[in-house]
């Protein structure tokens, strides 16, 4: 599923989601919660590589999106953040989206 897809099927589920503008790569999914209404989900080791892209390194970018990101309350509809225990591979070519490791 491409990215254009995802926010299409965001936005049929979760009309009053709140995105991250320059992050919609990063979106993996919606998180469920009892009692709550759903969110949207991303990738949290995505997040950090896109900062780390836009020249910060690992430090600063783990430090921003502590304090900016997964920091920051925008109401109920707060995305959600999922670190993953098994980075795939995003290559597709090689390995066919499975872990190099």
């Amino acid at each position: 599923m491409n990215t254009d897809e995802k926010l299409e099927m965001l936005e049929e589920l979760i009309p009053e989601a709140k995105l991250m503008d320059g992050y919609n790569d990063c979106i993996i999914g919606i998180c469920r919660r009892f009692g709550m209404e759903d969110v949207v989900l991303y990738d949290q080791g995505k997040v950090i590589e896109n900062l780390m892209s836009d020249g910060m390194t690992h430090e600063e970018a783990h430090e921003f999106f502590e304090f900016n990101q997964i920091g920051a309350w925008v109401g109920d509809n707060t995305p959600a953040f999922a670190e993953l225990f098994v980075k795939t591979c995003q290559c597709k070519t090689k390995c066919g989206g499975n872990s190099h490791d």
